[in-house]
């Protein structure tokens, strides 16, 4: 039997990691590791103990911010970074498996945290309809290598 390689085991886990989120918009799972480790998973939504946003809205969504992003959600990246922070794990050099890349914002948590790679599915500024992926220029820019997943995703029952 072929053993999978690590990024896919990791990639398909934060691709049904996603399937766990409450966001009307997207779905977004993450996976931080370090050294074949799982240190933390995360996927987007509202805070722990707030509302789930597919139950209380479910045919809008939460409220909006006045930038018009969602007033209650917490990034994928940011959930898994936040989790292993609250329990002590140390995500200097971990690798970070993301759904979707990173937005600037995350981007910024990413590289003040010293997470030295992002390994992502699918592109935010096509998800968004912009030019280019920012949150991937800035990593790039700054050191951090981010690349597209092209490995093989065999154990996902359906991608979002």
């Amino acid at each position: 039997m072929e053993k999978p390689a690590f990024d896919d085991i990791y990639m398909e886990l934060a691709v049904n990691l996603a399937k766990r989120s409450h966001c009307i918009k997207r779905h977004v799972g993450a996976v931080l590791t370090k050294e074949t480790r799982i240190i933390s998973i995360g996927y987007n939504g509202p805070p722990a103990g707030t509302h789930n946003c597919d139950l209380e809205w479910p045919e809008v969504g939460c409220p909006r911010d006045s930038k018009g992003g969602c007033s209650l959600a917490i990034h994928a990246e940011q959930n898994a970074i936040l989790y292993a922070v609250k329990n002590k794990a140390t995500v200097d050099g971990a690798t970070i498996y993301v759904t979707l890349s990173p937005c600037l914002s995350c981007a910024r948590i990413i590289y003040t945290m010293g997470i030295s790679k992002v390994i992502y599915l699918k592109s935010y500024a096509e998800h968004k309809g912009i030019p280019n992926d920012e949150g991937i220029d800035f990593l790039r820019k700054f050191g951090v290598e981010a690349v597209k997943y092209e490995g093989t995703l065999t154990n996902v029952t359906h991608m979002i």
